[in-house]
């Protein structure tokens, strides 16, 4: 009996090993893959395309509405998938407040090298923010049917005699209606078809282009990046996981230390801190010791010395 437990729980010991060892080694794969990260963003936006074409895009056969409609489901969700793309990076945040970021009180003077960089770091940062809207972009026109909704009011048919003897607003209503499958006339369902049929065209050829350009330009700027980097390969790796590392431990560090001060300051207010069997020495704080902890007294003394120091200054 004991051997059957001990067997058992030295199964459990290795499934956990191995889950742990599987989870460290996805989370790795994660941190230090862009390939990894750029096929997975990739394929949650080919998804999500999907899912919109599916359930969402209804075309309104209209004329004068298709045109607006096709477009903004081509356009906008790829400006704001950029948007999302460069707000999500926390990089791009931490290099506007080290770089860009004049409207503070003077910083540290930065040098030459860190300015390339930080340039590197924002083209990198541009480079991952672009995956998610190519990919819309790229998808789309393969797929073709904002497209085909978009351009169904101007197709050229102006060599079929059937609309010779149409006006131009029954014309173009016509035409607006080509996207939904409408009942048309039968001397036009071939004029329909060959239109559907260069529009799929045009879009999936559209689609092809965007990503040729995509991967050309990707190839491009690594190659010029890393020629203008004035660091080498073996420079640029170690850079990189410099970067990495010090954005690890610096928050590791930041959130044990700011829990001891935060713990000492909550004793000081209070007399006691959770977790304390001994609340004797528990007090009331007064009006100037909610005002002492709610001050911001701990970060960038000198600055806010040098401040007070120019504004008391006659």
């Amino acid at each position: 009996m004991r051997g059957s437990c001990f067997s058992y729980h030295l199964y459990q010991m290795n499934l956990s090993s191995s889950f742990f060892q599987l989870e460290s080694e996805v989370h790795l794969l994660a941190q230090r893959s862009g390939t990894f990260i750029n096929s997975l963003i990739a394929a949650s936006t080919i998804g999500g395309q999907q899912l919109c074409s599916s359930f969402t895009f209804r075309c309104p056969c209209q004329a004068g509405k298709n045109f607006y409609y096709g477009s903004a489901f081509l356009v906008i969700p790829a400006l704001i998938l950029l948007v999302a793309g460069y707000a999500l990076r926390s990089q791009m945040w931490t290099m506007t407040s080290e770089y860009c970021c004049r409207c503070g009180p003077p910083q540290r003077r930065i040098s030459p090298l860190e300015r390339k960089l930080a340039c590197l770091r924002f083209f990198s940062i541009t480079g991952r923010a672009l995956v998610a809207p190519l990919t819309w972009l790229a998808v789309t026109l393969l797929t073709g049917t904002y497209y085909e909704c978009a351009a169904s009011e101007f197709a050229s048919v102006d060599h079929d005699p059937v609309f010779h003897n149409i006006s131009t607003s029954k014309w173009k209503e016509v035409l607006a209606g080509f996207p939904c499958g409408k009942s048309v006339p039968s001397d036009m369902i071939l004029v329909r078809d060959e239109v559907g049929l260069l529009h799929r065209y045009q879009s999936q050829m559209l689609g092809w282009i965007v990503i040729t350009l995509a991967a050309i330009a990707a190839l491009v700027s690594r190659c010029v990046a890393r020629c203008c980097s004035p660091l080498t390969s073996l420079q640029h790796y170690y850079w990189a996981n410099h970067l990495h590392n010090e954005r690890e431990l610096f928050e590791q560090a930041a959130e044990q230390h700011s829990r001891l001060l935060i713990m000492q300051r909550i004793k000081k207010l209070f007399g006691f801190i959770p977790g304390e069997e001994d609340v004797r020495h528990i007090r009331i704080p007064s009006c100037q010791d909610w005002r002492d902890i709610s001050a911001p007294s701990l970060l960038c003394m000198g600055t806010i010395k040098l401040l007070q120091s120019q504004y008391t200054r006659p």
